[in-house]
């Protein structure tokens, strides 16, 4: 399971957030995405922890807690949808023309 940190400062670090999460036990994995064009952090990241009831733990004590000036939510993480269209094509305005 992953868990979603989202309203995060754009001060936060991977540091930082290891720190926090360490309190509810060993962090695998913490990535921080960052604005492709700019290189500035979104605002959100993505936890790993090495076991699911310590993941558990930690969204039930810090979603809605105070961090960094912030208001967090914490939650487990959505899979990943699928960006393309039902037809299958990327781009998606151009139309097939019939003669």
């Amino acid at each position: 399971m992953t868990i979603y940190v989202g309203n995060l400062s754009y001060r936060a670090t991977e540091a930082d957030l290891k720190a926090v999460f360490a309190d509810y036990g060993e962090v695998k994995r913490v990535v921080l995405p960052t604005d492709r064009e700019t290189g500035r952090m979104r605002g959100f990241a993505f936890v790993e922890m090495e076991e699911d009831a310590q993941e558990d733990a930690a969204i039930a004590e810090l979603d809605g807690a105070e961090w960094m000036g912030r208001q967090l939510r914490v939650n487990k993480a959505k899979p990943r949808e699928d960006n393309r269209r039902d037809d299958g094509r990327r781009g998606g305005w151009a139309k097939k023309q019939e003669i």
